[in-house]
């Protein structure tokens, strides 16, 4: 039984197919169609899952959309006549995109799957899951859980901003619900938009910048404009902020509020900006380990699952792992909504057919590389046509020995092997690796390879034997997907993956599930003594994480990386000569 789970039209498009409940294949449009954070339908994620599965669309039971947008355009309608006549220019913008597309969505959705079948063929029927629903799906559904509480928090989906669910065997019900404006993702969000950086990308940047400021706001945060009760719940004090009636997020009075105008994109990060970002990152982990306590209490459980875009904030997830409430942790990779095409489709399949839970008391997910990979046949022929100079490894353990050696040297060195991974971590499979040892390759990667802010940290990704040495985590427990921040024991040795506030956000691997990884890391320790490399996604700031062996070149050739592998092909930067000559820009935008 084939179910296709679809998001689009808001942000992060993707595609996922399950058969009988399994995932075969998950993919974000954006890394294809090379259009960061792509919200338009899905047609390459869906081409792909097809092809990957050698099937046709007429051979799918069901395909089931993340959101009910019917329930979400009458939010939006409510909304508008509560605060009219204010945003009455975003009304006159907003509503002709609906009426044209977004109410007969379904139409839509069969117009653009049309292209997928003959004439002849049935298109599949089309389902609707509600937003929250699908978040919670896919948290819960792949952790390997028999039960859970799940928590879900984002922006918004149709009403729902915050949401907590009690999951037993296949079965998840609601237990709570917060309702829009009240939102701890667009309340991230617009202190995002307030400290220059863009709304819905830009979060991690202001959660990267938080530990060089110091907290001397979230008091007066918590007191005025995010407000908290004694049930858990919270408002948000809707005078301060705008994204109800306007395109941005804040205005004039936010910045009465703190006697400071909005810093531009490109305008010196200055010490309030540090400390806001400080301030702002406490008060979401002070309002949200309230709330997480109180539901607890409520309904307690030894198995947390979480989601939403919120869910991404791996500091806030460290902290929340600090409470020693819960007995397990499982956070979906891929929190945002790119998941809730996954989350979709699982929810069809358990709740709608009452398909019982496979449990294995395993992640069913790890190590999400879910997406597609290239034969040695394809990457040759890649290889070929651009004149490219490259060696051939004899087996995978004398490549992994040979970047070891190359990786002790502090090269650069981009890692392409296998499948492509689901959500916006690399984990081993599109990553750009470094020596965690020395102090200045954070520097140097960030600004001569990623091309972003100097202050962004990088993770560590640490044989799984001996992340208890290295880092305050216990041996016993995972963390494959980087979604989750602690402390490091041993900053000195570790200085590039260390960030100012003596963290790290971890990636455990283990052989088991990540074998080409853990092999790789395992001769970097032999010949180092050091069981740890830094793990930073294979792209620059503003694109998507490579995809084919094609985007893995161009990023290689256009940044100061050392050496590019592709599974055993191996690129050294200064062997190369014809290839430089090629014109990447035309050939990239016909590829």
């Amino acid at each position: 039984m084939y179910i296709l789970g679809i998001s689009a039209y808001y942000h992060d498009a993707a595609a996922v197919l399950i058969k009988d409940g399994n995932i075969i294949i998950a993919i974000e449009e954006e890394k294809l169609t090379r259009i960061k954070h792509d919200f338009n339908f899905p047609t390459n994620a869906i081409k792909k899952c097809l092809e990957f599965e050698r099937i046709d669309l007429s051979e799918i039971q069901a395909i089931v959309f993340y959101d009910k947008p019917l329930v979400k355009f009458d939010r939006i309608m409510e909304t508008f006549l509560q605060i009219a006549p204010k945003g009455f220019k975003l009304f006159l913008k907003s509503i002709p995109m609906w009426i044209k597309d977004k109410i007969f969505l379904k139409k839509v959705m069969r117009d653009e799957l049309k292209k997928f079948i003959n004439s002849t063929d049935h298109i599949p029927p089309i389902f609707f899951s509600e937003h929250h629903l699908s978040h919670a799906a896919s948290a819960y559904y792949p952790s390997g859980f028999s039960n859970a509480l799940i928590i879900c928090i984002d922006g918004v989906g149709e009403w729902a901003t915050t949401s907590a669910w009690e999951a037993k065997q296949n079965i998840i019900s609601p237990i709570k619900e917060i309702h829009f404006p009240h939102s701890l993702g667009l309340f991230y969000s617009a202190f995002t938009y307030y400290l220059g950086f863009k709304v819905n990308s830009g979060e991690y940047k202001m959660m990267g910048l938080a530990p060089y400021g110091e907290d001397l706001y979230s008091k007066l945060i918590l007191d005025h404009l995010l407000i908290q009760f004694e049930d858990g719940s919270f408002q948000i004090n809707m005078d301060y902020f705008n994204f109800l009636h306007e395109e941005r997020m804040t205005g004039e009075k936010l910045e009465s509020f703190f006697n400071q105008k909005r810093r531009l994109a490109e305008e010196t990060i200055e010490k309030f900006h540090k400390d806001l970002a400080k301030s702002v990152q406490v008060a979401l982990e002070t309002v949200l380990i309230n709330m997480i306590k109180k539901i607890y209490a409520e309904f307690p459980n030894e198995n947390l699952c979480l989601s939403g875009g919120v869910a991404l904030n791996c500091v806030a997830n460290g902290k929340i792992k600090e409470l020693n409430l819960f007995k397990n942790i499982w956070v979906q990779p891929a929190a945002g909504d790119a998941g809730g095409a996954l989350g979709a489709a699982l929810a069809y399949y358990h709740l709608h057919l009452n398909q019982q839970l496979k449990t294995e008391n395993s992640d069913q997910q790890v190590p999400s590389h879910l997406g597609m990979s290239f034969s040695p046949e394809e990457i040759l022929k890649v290889l070929k046509d651009y004149k490219a100079s490259f060696e051939i490894s004899k087996s995978r353990e004398e490549r992994d020995k040979k970047i070891a050696l190359l990786l002790d040297q502090q090269k650069v060195i981009g890692i392409f092997q296998g499948r492509m991974e689901f959500g916006p971590r690399a984990l081993g499979a599109r990553s750009i690796i470094g020596d965690p040892r020395n102090p200045k390759m954070q520097s140097i990667m960030n600004l001569k390879i990623k091309k972003r802010e100097s202050f962004r940290p990088f993770a560590p990704a640490i044989l799984i034997e001996d992340v208890h040495e290295y880092f305050d985590w216990e041996i016993s427990k995972s963390s494959p997907y980087m979604l989750f921040t602690v402390k490091t024991k041993k900053a000195n040795l570790l200085s590039a993956t260390t960030h100012v506030d003596q963290s790290a956000r971890i990636q455990t691997v283990c052989k088991k599930e990540n074998p080409d990884f853990y092999n790789l890391i395992n001769e970097f320790k032999k010949v180092s003594g050091c069981p740890v490399v830094i793990n930073t996604s294979f792209n620059v700031r503003g694109e998507p994480i490579v995809s084919s062996p094609y985007d893995a070149i161009k990023c290689f050739l256009t940044t100061d990386m050392d050496i590019l592998v592709l599974e055993d092909f191996i690129l050294s930067k200064d062997s190369q000569k014809e290839i430089f000559q090629f014109n990447w820009e035309s050939s990239y935008a016909n590829d």
